[in-house]
Formats: C-alpha cells, sequence, structure tokens
C-alpha cells in the first residue's frame, strides 16, 4: 500500500457533504455533456440541445456579432502583443487571451478580415462564397459560438469535481494497455462520442494545460479520441442516403476507430511525443499510487479530494466564463482563417483531385467500385469532414458511398473545425503532424471499411 495513501487513510473521515459536493456537480456534468436524448427523432445531448436553441433564437445576428468580435480579438492582440501594456500582462488571464506568438496574431488578424469580406461580401467572391468563407461564417461558426457558450460554461462540472479522478483510478488497467493513455481520457472520448469532438479537443486542453497529461498523452487523446458526435454521423449518413445501414455503418466506425486508436499512439508522430507535463501538478495521480490499494476506494477518495477544492458557485461560475470567453476569443479566429483557407484550396484548385491520384489503384486492389471518383474523397476531408460526403453523393454505388462515409468521419483530423481547434489549442501537435496522423488514419481504417462493407453489401 503506497505511503500517500496510508496517509490518506488516518484523517477524519469524510462526511455527507463531502460526498454530495461530489455527486450532485458531476450527476449534472455527466447529464449535460453524455446522457443522449431524442428530440423530435434526433439524438443529441442537453449540451447540444442547449446550444441549438440558442443558435435558432439568435442565428440571424450571430455572423455580424462573430464579425465584431473577431475584430475585437484581432485589435487587442495587435495592442497587446505590440505594445505590451502592463495592465494587461500583470492580469493572468487577459495576458493569456491578448498575448500571443506572432504567428497567431496574424491568424487572428486574417480570420477576422476573411469574416469582415464574408459578411460584407467585398473583395474576391472565392473567398466570401458559400462553399468557402459563407460556409464557416455562417453555418459553423454559429454552431461553435453556442456549444462554446454551454459547454465552456458547464465544464467545470465534469473537470473540478472528481469524476475525472474516480474514473482515471478506475479505469487505467484499460486504458493504459490498450491506448497507452490514462483512465481519466476515457471522460474525453464518451464526451466527444456523445456530444461532439470540439468538446472532446476542450477536455482535453483543459487537462493538459493544468498539468494531468503529458504532452505524448495529450496529443494522442486530442487527435484519436475527439471522435464525431452519434449526431453528425447520422447528418453525413443521411446526406448520403444510406440512413436505413445505420446500425451497421455505426459498428463500422466504431471498429475502425478503435483499431485507429490502438496502432496510432504507437508509431510516429505520436509515439515519439515527450512524456512530460505542461506544469506540475500535485493532485495528479500516478501509476505507483494505485498498487496494493482498493481501487474504487482510492478513486472514491481522491474524487473528494478533489470535490473539496471548488470554493462554491462563484468560482466555478468564474472558471466557466473563462473557458467561454478563451475559447470564443482563442479559437474562433483560427477557424475561421485555416476554415476559410482550406475550403479555397478544396474548392477552387485540383490540388485534392491531384493528391487523391495515388488512392485510385488502392481503391481498384480493394474492389471499390467507381475508385477514380472516390479517390479524391480520400484527402479533401482533410479540409472539411462534409466535403467528402458533398462530393461523393453523386456517386451511384451503394457500396462506395458507404465506405466515403465511414472513412470521413474515421479520419477525424479536418481543418474547418477539429483540426483548427487542435492548433489554436495549448496541444503540442502541429500541422504537419496532423498531415501525417490524417494520412495514417485513412490507411489504417480504409481497409477495415472496405472489408466490411463487402461483408455488408
Amino acid at each position: 500500500m503506497s505511503l500517500q495513501y496510508r496517509e490518506k487513510e488516518k484523517r477524519k473521515p469524510y462526511v455527507l457533504s463531502d460526498y454530495l459536493r461530489f455527486i450532485i456537480p458531476s450527476l449534472i456534468g455527466v447529464f449535460l455533456f453524455m446522457i443522449p436524448l431524442n428530440y423530435k427523432g434526433e439524438i443529441t445531448i442537453p449540451v447540444a440541445f442547449l446550444a441549438k436553441q440558442v443558435e435558432a433564437i439568435t442565428y440571424s445576428v450571430l455572423p455580424g456579432l462573430m464579425t465584431g468580435i473577431l475584430f475585437l480579438v484581432a485589435t487587442m492582440t495587435l495592442w497587446v502583443t505590440w505594445f505590451k501594456p502592463e495592465n494587461i500582462l500583470c492580469h493572468h488571464f487577459l495576458k493569456a487571451l491578448f498575448y500571443v506568438q506572432p504567428v497567431w496574431l496574424y491568424v487572428r488578424v486574417i480570420g477576422f478580415i476573411f469574416a469582415a469580406m464574408t459578411l460584407f461580401e467585398f473583395g474576391p467572391e472565392w473567398i466570401w462564397s458559400g462553399d468557402t468563407g459563407g460556409l464557416l461564417l455562417y453555418d459553423l461558426i454559429p454552431i461553435l459560438f453556442s456549444v462554446f457558450l454551454f459547454a465552456g460554461f458547464f465544464l467545470p462540472l465534469l473537470l473540478n469535481f472528481g469524476l475525472l479522478e474516480l474514473f482515471g483510478i478506475l479505469l487505467n488497467k484499460i486504458m493504459r494497455p490498450v491506448f497507452t493513455l490514462p483512465g481519466r481520457s476515457s471522460i474525453d472520448c464518451l464526451a466527444s462520442w456523445m456530444g461532439d469532438g470540439t468538446i472532446g479537443v476542450l477536455l482535453t486542453n483543459k487537462q493538459y494545460e493544468e498539468g494531468y497529461y503529458t504532452k505524448r498523452e495529450a496529443a494522442v487523446i486530442g487527435t484519436t479520441f475527439s471522435v464525431v458526435s452519434i449526431t453528425f454521423s447520422i447528418v453525413i449518413l443521411a446526406y448520403m442516403g444510406l440512413e436505413h445501414l445505420f446500425i451497421p455503418y455505426y459498428f463500422t466506425i466504431a471498429l475502425a476507430g478503435f483499431v485507429a486508436a490502438v496502432v496510432c499512439p504507437r508509431i510516429p508522430p505520436l509515439s515519439r511525443k515527450a512524456d512530460t507535463y505542461f506544469v506540475d501538478n500535485k493532485q495528479r495521480i500516478d501509476d505507483q499510487d494505485l498498487k496494493g490499494v482498493s481501487v474504487f476506494k482510492f478513486g472514491v477518495e481522491k474524487a473528494l479530494e478533489r470535490a473539496k477544492m471548488n470554493n462554491g458557485f462563484t468560482s466555478t461560475a468564474t472558471s466557466g466564463v473563462k473557458n467561454v470567453l478563451d475559447m470564443w476569443f482563442g479559437v474562433i479566429p483560427v477557424v475561421m482563417a485555416l476554415g476559410t483557407f482550406a475550403l479555397v484550396i478544396a474548392e477552387h484548385t485540383p490540388i485534392f483531385e491531384i493528391l487523391g491520384m495515388p488512392f485510385i489503384p488502392l481503391l481498384n486492389v480493394l474492389q471499390v467500385p467507381e475508385a477514380a471518383a472516390a479517390a479524391q474523397t480520400m484527402v479533401i476531408g482533410f479540409a472539411d469532414m462534409f466535403l467528402p460526403a458533398v462530393i461523393g453523393s453523386g456517386i451511384e454505388s451503394e457500396f462506395t458511398r458507404f465506405v466515403i462515409a465511414c472513412v470521413s468521419v474515421t479520419q477525424l483530423i479536418y481543418m474547418s473545425e477539429v483540426g483548427g481547434l487542435l492548433l489554436a489549442s495549448k496541444l503540442p501537435v502541429s500541422f504537419t503532424d496532423l498531415v501525417i496522423i490524417f494520412i495514417e488514419r485513412t490507411l489504417i481504417t480504409l481497409p477495415i471499411v472496405v472489408l466490411m462493407a463487402h461483408l455488408i453489401f
């Protein structure tokens, strides 16, 4: 039994109020982020439902509002980064929001310029059209605005009241040997699966910044476990006209995603990331702490200990507001800039068609019908996950449409959302890393998807 655990046993026993402080907020967090609801025939989770309601109510003003926010972010970042005002730099949170590296300063400015061009429809149409900047400003960013509003505000319920400590200890013996990850990462995966990949990135980034994940673990979780939600998977399937195949479709996604999650952490670039922490965290539970102890009892104690660290509603609400502002100001400008750039390349250049050519012989070997038409969908998903469905929906072969629908979801890395979020976060992944991981995931999942397609059709 570890010395740390024996010392805890000597302490005064926890009382009912301590258990309630852990249980009630954690159950509310689980309900908001992980419990699927059926609303008007659609599967969703409470956080996504609330976000959708706000988006519907405010949709007409959100593009203009977000352009204004992007202007504020670009202006403040220019001022703080260039002139370094002491009254801002001495405030930790404001400094974190607006004092950035030069490359992110340029990205934020470009993000505002693209948004303004799109809102007012000036400049080259290929920047602000409905297939490029318009797709982001009018379709994606309103979703991100509302999801970030609720996900960011309620995130402390999952993070700060002991739920991750309990599950991290209980599931460590499964997650560590299978995925090379600590048990607490299971919550990230569940939140992504039930909610959205963006929620998984937010959870992972927050945990990394607080010193719960190493660089390698954070990079693996962010690029492997930020899975596409059930809701969006259904949208893809419906667009491809394959709704009747939902059960085999989602089973195929789960199987291919599982294999990729086992393989990718064990090969470069993820395997070469350093096992060092962003900051030191005394609350972090290391594997040696779990030797010779009752795992459940230790997990409950760590959860209660974490819950007692909270200073009431005000502190939790303040933490939530900071999360929201951090996501609005730090992530959305990057998505607007990089997403628009990626979509312009996808829509107005033959680059993705050329890059897709090596997949033609591979698809032929795998006996995928209409291989030439399907080839570019294997790489165009890097720009936006919905683009393969848009391009592939006209393919006659149901077999091929099924393959495209599955692969586009299991690739995970797409620059208009998750890729942009990863680059905008503190997570230790570069653009080059994302390109390599995208290719790896495609090559790993494609044969599995095709094999399942041959069994189904």
